[in-house]
Order: structure tokens, then C-alpha cells, then sequence
């Protein structure tokens, strides 16, 4: 077997240049585009769920004002602003197939409804005429689930 020999030291020179070139085109990317990949963050990591309470918190944050006091403040406008937008935020996120909870009050989803055929002759239940169904395309609608707390909150005749 032949003893390899290691590159000489003006190779590792070049080769760390490289590197370094390299790692600061790329750091550059990542600051220009706000991807955090090349900064620790991983690109391929698993996207995180939407959460309400986060978005909230997270929002209420950058409106909440301190005073002189010490005590903190958001306008009213700002609050309605802030959950009209994160509900808003919500609602687009179910609507690409997510489940999105709200804490206590349910869980907002995408159904998916099959289509229907249409030219079958039947008769109106009403007035006994025969008649043709139409056809009906495939669609996505939102549905609403409660939680079983809720459920029991209603079912319960003392609440009543």
C-alpha cells in the first residue's frame, strides 16, 4: 500500500480562502433573503403548527406600551386590530388543510366535499313533480368542532 502524502501548505491556504469566500456569500444570502439557515436555524426543520396563543402574545408584545408608571397600555384599536388579523391568519391556515385550535372554543378545519353527479331523475318530496338533479363540483369547506367540555357545558340542563 502506498503512503499518501498530505497536500502542501499552499493548498490548505487556498482551500480554507475558499471556504471562508464561500461562507460569506452565503451568510450574506441568508441576511438579504431572512433565511436563518446559514445563522443555526435549520430550513429543512419541520414547520411548526399555528398557534393562537403565540400569535397573540407575540402581537400584544410589539403594541403594548409601558408608561411612566410602570404600568402598560394597548389601545383598543390596536387589540381589535391585532385579533382581527391573527383570527385572519388562522382562517388562511385551515384553509390550506391545517387543523387550527382555539383554546376552550374548538377547532377550525378544511372539509373536503365530494362532488355530485348531476342528471338523475327523481321527484320533489313536496309537490310530487319529477324533476333532474344538477351537478354539483367538488369543494372545500370549514367546519367547526367543539370540544367535549363545551359540549357538556351545553348538555347540561343547569346551565340552561
Amino acid at each position: 500500500m502506498k503512503n499518501k502524502k498530505t497536500p502542501p501548505a499552499r493548498f490548505w491556504r487556498a482551500h480554507l480562502k475558499k471556504i471562508v469566500i464561500f461562507r460569506d456569500k452565503k451568510l450574506e444570502e441568508s441576511l438579504t433573503s431572512g433565511n436563518d439557515a446559514f445563522l443555526g436555524g435549520n430550513s429543512m426543520a419541520k414547520k411548526t403548527k399555528f398557534n393562537l396563543i403565540t400569535q397573540l402574545h407575540e402581537g400584544i408584545l410589539k403594541t403594548a406600551q409601558a408608561t411612566r408608571t410602570g404600568t402598560v397600555r394597548i389601545k383598543r384599536s390596536d387589540l381589535k386590530n391585532l385579533i382581527e388579523t391573527t383570527f385572519i391568519d388562522a382562517a388562511k391556515i385551515a384553509a390550506k388543510g391545517e387543523r387550527v385550535r382555539f383554546p376552550v372554543i374548538g377547532a377550525l378545519v378544511r372539509k373536503e366535499v365530494a362532488a355530485k353527479k348531476g342528471g338523475v331523475k327523481t321527484t320533489n318530496p313536496f309537490t310530487g313533480e319529477p324533476m333532474v338533479t344538477k351537478s354539483r363540483p367538488a369543494t372545500k369547506k370549514p367546519r367547526w368542532s367543539f370540544p367535549k367540555s363545551l359540549k357538556e357545558t351545553f348538555a347540561n340542563k343547569r346551565n340552561w
